[in-house]
Parts: structure tokens; C-alpha cells; sequence
């Protein structure tokens, strides 16, 4: 393999996706992730339709750039693989809660005997000094802790539901991708390892409260919180005659071009448009003005004005119209990869440019097991261990699942 992180290897034991989406990241960055899945495998594989039934879009795309192999780490043999491994990588990535990991005898400090440097990296719910510790976390769950259903239902919806996106998965993913990334340079300064942390309630909250802290940012508060732009209930694509256009009018210059454009010469000396400041007080009611104006024309009329203006605009796409746009189609974002068990499959480009070392899928998502032998040998199994290991359950390889 090829790109920054060449020479890097890492054990990577999460599932699903907040985990595996940081890993997959390392690996495009050439470094070498072993994944190490339980007998039954990553349960993300069966989300989604696949060929195979065990390789969903969405694994396939957290998970490309790995190698997998298949160990049970509730016998103890599964244990000492594990702890094997972990001799031999620069990082360990899990998202299991800690207590899990300690029942497992992979507690940090038992991690640490078998590699003292190592980067021990728990994306886990909660951080572990406070009341939530031990309990569970999803997507969904941490949504809502964060107030993101409510900010929805704030903002018109009216009733709270979650982002249709994995987004505190996604968030919390780069977060530990980053960390990781800084304790690799930390240890190539210092040579110290480290145990880190990325709890999800945490990052996601601040997340949130980035954009929504407001007044409540001072003591005592402001105001009760929230950043009126987002909370419109008319932020939202604007109906035009025949469909929807997504436009921001952010600037001074927008607005008076947007003004003139729009015919609403009324609005020149209305102080509620003199400057962004005021502008933001009065969101709401002025993007409810201002959906009433775009219903009055078509996409493509819009699209010309807009453009002549100089004012940001898009077209609102769907999934299937983003798959074909014009843009992407340019750039290379997509590729045809023949996969050995799905046959021909979309994959996605990494999407930064490097002028140099440019990051890039290696290897397509693995079958369950795929590597299994060739890591073991790795790390120094013989074969009549290998198959002892088999034999007694521990391992398993993809040529030997139905």
C-alpha cells in the first residue's frame, strides 16, 4: 500500500459504523487495518440489499481498506489472539463499552502490558466519569440527548424526529479519526502511547451546541439559546413553480441583489433587512416573504436570475439524480470495482485532492474471514496452530462459510 499513514498498522474491533467510518479512513490513508470481526460478523453487513446477503452498501463503504478476520474473543484463545495482535499494531480501535472490554481481559492496562506505545482508542456513548458510564448508546439516542429532534420540531416540523442520517455516528468517527491522528504524532515526538477516549454524548454535544449555544453562552444567559437562521421554519428548500431550488442569500450584497430581483423595491429601506444582525432577528418572518417570491417562478427562471445575480443556488437533488450529477460524474467520484463475491459495485472516490501521497481505497470491504489465515501467519501461528484454532472454534476463514 501507498499514502501518509504507510507503515501503520491497526486492530480495529468496532461494528456498525461510528468505528469502522474512522478506521475505513485510516486505511484509504494506506494504513493497514485488520479487522477483527466475531463469528457472526459486523451486523451492518446484513443491513441493506447485497448479492452475497453479508456485504450491504453501507459496510462495504465503512469498510473498504481492511483485511477481516473472524476470532471469538469470549473462549481464551480468542483472547490471546487478540492480545498477539495487538503486539504487532500501533493502534487499537474499539467501540464496545469499557466494562465489555475489561470482561474480555482487553482492558487498556492488559492492552498496554502486551505494547506499552500503543494507541488504545474507545468510541464508545458515554464518557466514563459521569452517571451514564455504563449505559448503551446509538445514533437515535444520542440525537435526542442532544436536543437535535427538538431543534427540528423548533424549527416548524412540529413533531421531533431524528436527521436521516447516521450523523452522531459519522461526527463521533471523524472526531476519533482526528484523535488518533494526533496521538500517532504525539507518540512520534515523545514515543508515549496513550489511552484516549471519544465519547459520543460529549462530541456530539458539542457539536450542537457549536452553532445553537447562543445567549446561553454567558452568564447570566442572553437569551434562551439557538441560532435563529437555522431555526426558520422557511429555511428549507423554496418551492418554485414546477419543483424546488435550494438558495442561500447570506450577504449584504445577496439581499440587495435578491431585492431587485425580486421587485420588493419595499424592502430597500426596511430596517429588518439593514444588516446581518437584523436580518437574523427577523429570519423567521422574512424567509416566510421570501417563500412566497420563488413559488411565483420556475426552477430553470430562477436558475437565470439567481446566476445573472451572483446569488448561491443549487438544485435540490434526490438520491437517484445525486448518483448522476454532472459534477461528481467529472471528478472521478465514482468507480466500478468488481468485487469477488458482489460482483460490480459503486465505490465512492476519497473525496480531499492531495498534490501529494493521495489517499485511496486499496482494497475492497472484505468477506467475512477473508484474511484470517494470512494475519495469523503474520503474526506468527503455525499452521498446525491455525488449525487447531479452527478446529476449535476460535478462528473461522471465508473459504470455509457457506
Amino acid at each position: 500500500m501507498s499514502g501518509p499513514l504507510t507503515g501503520v498498522r491497526v486492530l480495529d474491533m468496532t461494528s456498525v459504523l461510528m468505528g469502522p467510518y474512522a478506521t475505513s479512513i485510516l486505511g484509504d490513508m494506506g494504513a493497514d487495518v485488520i479487522k477483527l470481526e466475531a463469528p457472526e460478523g459486523d451486523l451492518i453487513r446484513q443491513v441493506g440489499p447485497s448479492r452475497s446477503g453479508a456485504m450491504g452498501g453501507m459496510f462495504m463503504h465503512a469498510n473498504r481498506s481492511k483485511r477481516s478476520i473472524v476470532v471469538d474473543l469470549k473462549k481464551p484463545a480468542g483472547r490471546e489472539i487478540a492480545l498477539d495482535l495487538a503486539r504487532t499494531v500501533d493502534v487499537l480501535v474499539y467501540n464496545l463499552r469499557p466494562q465489555a472490554m475489561e470482561r474480555l481481559g482487553l482492558s487498556y492496562e492488559a492492552v498496554a502490558a502486551a505494547r506499552q506505545d500503543i494507541i488504545y482508542v474507545g468510541t464508545f456513548g458515554f464518557g466514563q466519569d459521569g452517571p451514564y458510564a455504563a449505559k448503551p448508546a446509538y445514533d437515535d439516542l444520542v440525537q435526542g440527548l442532544c436536543a437535535v429532534p427538538a431543534l427540528i420540531a423548533d424549527a416548524g416540523e412540529g413533531t421531533p424526529r431524528y436527521v436521516p442520517i447516521n450523523i452522531a455516528d459519522r461526527v463521533v468517527g471523524l472526531h476519533a479519526l482526528a484523535a488518533i491522528l494526533g496521538a500517532l504524532r504525539h507518540r512520534d515526538r515523545t514515543g508515549e502511547g496513550q489511552r484516549i477516549d471519544v465519547p459520543m454524548f460529549e462530541t456530539m454535544a458539542s457539536f450542537v451546541l457549536g452553532d445553537h449555544l447562543g445567549g446561553l453562552s454567558y452568564e447570566p444567559p442572553l437569551d434562551g439559546g439557538g441560532y435563529a437562521r437555522l431555526l426558520a421554519p422557511d429555511r428549507r428548500p423554496f418551492r418554485t413553480a414546477d419543483g424546488h431550488l435550494c438558495v442561500v442569500i447570506y450577504t449584504d450584497r445577496h439581499w440587495q441583489r435578491f431585492i431587485e430581483i425580486a421587485g420588493r423595491h419595499d424592502w430597500q429601506d426596511d430596517t429588518r433587512f439593514a444588516s446581518h444582525a437584523s436580518r437574523t432577528r427577523h429570519m423567521a418572518e422574512i424567509m416566510k416573504s421570501v417563500a412566497t417570491i420563488f413559488v411565483t417562478r420556475t426552477t430553470a427562471e430562477w436558475e437565470r436570475l439567481l446566476g445573472e445575480a451572483d446569488i448561491p443556488h443549487a438544485r435540490m437533488h434526490t438520491l437517484d439524480t445525486l448518483v448522476s450529477d454532472p459534477h461528481l460524474a467529472e471528478v472521478g467520484f465514482f468507480r466500478t470495482v468488481d468485487h469477488p463475491s458482489e460482483g460490480l459495485v459503486r465505490a465512492l472516490r476519497v473525496p480531499s485532492q492531495w498534490s501529494a501521497s493521495q489517499p485511496k481505497p486499496e482494497r475492497a470491504a472484505p468477506r467475512l474471514g477473508e484474511h484470517s489465515r494470512e494475519v495469523l501467519e503474520e503474526a506468527g501461528f503455525s499452521q498446525a496452530e491455525i488449525k487447531q484454532l479452527v478446529e476449535a472454534g476460535v478462528v473461522s476463514f471465508a473459504e470455509l462459510q457457506s
